[in-house]
């Protein structure tokens, strides 16, 4: 399982394509605080037509890297260590205001959010898990795919949301949830026990991330008719003109063009994830200092 085993984060360009790049140690060498601190949850399902779920916790290690685009010998080691130094020293700025609070992070289907979310986990000490995949361990298959085959996407959605009650109910986890999660309110009410994100990515992105990695483990994608590109971003469009407004109650939002302007990129594709996982901090900050009293009076009634 994800959670229990050695990471190793090489998201180069992320969104752009899936090409790996060099590995640099920025992350690992600020990391070694973290394994010694950092107990992570251990989350074992029994029958996959069970609705509960016993969770239990337990001791790992995980160690994550990060790259830049291009890599570029000692320049490049030097400005990927910055870049990790600036994040944990954010990191370090926002994890008093926290109380131990997990976050949650929606955003439509290859907006980055495991990637992101296992980069927020390590600055933060926290703990990473995909919901997507819990489902998977939950249910006993392999994809989410399968299970929209074999059994239904009504089978995954209830599945997915007693993953996220039983995940609502632990502490210093950052949760990459499914692009689908914000359809249901019940959903809403779990996730709300910690802090929502919001990552929000032009379509266009989007779709030319999917169409480059395929749509086989989309699976409301796989069957659409057309060329990748096209059919990625129609469904993305549909998509999003149904979820928009749902998106929209997360406490705080992550416009990856807004963070492009800010670094005068033209293109989103320039963004690091490094950026992104910065940008989030600073919303998480913004938001927990804004509104203090109310996230302590509504974690303390669960």
């Amino acid at each position: 399982m994800e959670a229990s085993a050695a990471l190793s984060l090489q998201s180069c360009s992320w969104i752009g394509s899936e090409k790996v790049g060099r590995k640099t140690s920025g992350f690992a060498r600020l990391s070694n605080r973290c394994l010694e601190e950092r107990k992570v949850a251990m989350v074992r399902f029994g029958d996959p037509r069970r609705s509960g779920a016993s969770i239990r916790t337990g001791h790992a290690e995980r160690k994550i890297f990060c790259c830049h685009k291009k890599p570029s010998g000692s320049e490049n080691f030097h400005n990927s260590f910055d870049e990790a130094l600036v994040l944990k020293r954010k990191s370090e700025e926002v994890l008093p205001y926290m109380s131990g609070r997990c976050i949650y992070l929606v955003g439509m289907m290859g907006s980055g959010k495991s990637t992101v979310g296992k980069i927020l986990a390590e600055v933060l000490c926290y703990s990473f898990f995909d919901s997507d995949k819990l489902v998977e361990q939950a249910v006993g298959v392999s994809s989410v795919a399968q299970i929209f085959e074999e059994y239904s996407e009504a089978f995954f959605r209830d599945n997915e949301s007693e993953v996220l009650k039983d995940l609502s109910s632990m502490r210093r986890l950052v949760v990459a949830t499914g692009g689908g999660a914000v359809i249901r309110p019940i959903n809403w009410k779990y996730m709300k026990q910690g802090i929502t994100i919001w990552l929000d990515v032009p379509l266009e992105a989007l779709a030319r991330r999917i169409a480059a990695v395929g749509t086989a483990s989309r699976p409301l994608l796989h069957q659409e008719p057309g060329d990748p590109y096209t059919k990625a971003f129609a469904k993305l469009t549909a998509l999003s003109e149904q979820r928009g407004k749902a998106y929209a109650n997360a406490d705080a939002r992550v416009s990856l063009e807004h963070i492009a302007d800010k670094k005068g990129h033209g293109d989103v594709h320039a963004l690091t994830p490094t950026d992104i996982a910065f940008e989030a901090l600073t919303q998480i900050e913004s938001y927990v200092i804004e509104n203090a009293a109310a996230l302590n009076h509504r974690f303390i009634l669960g």
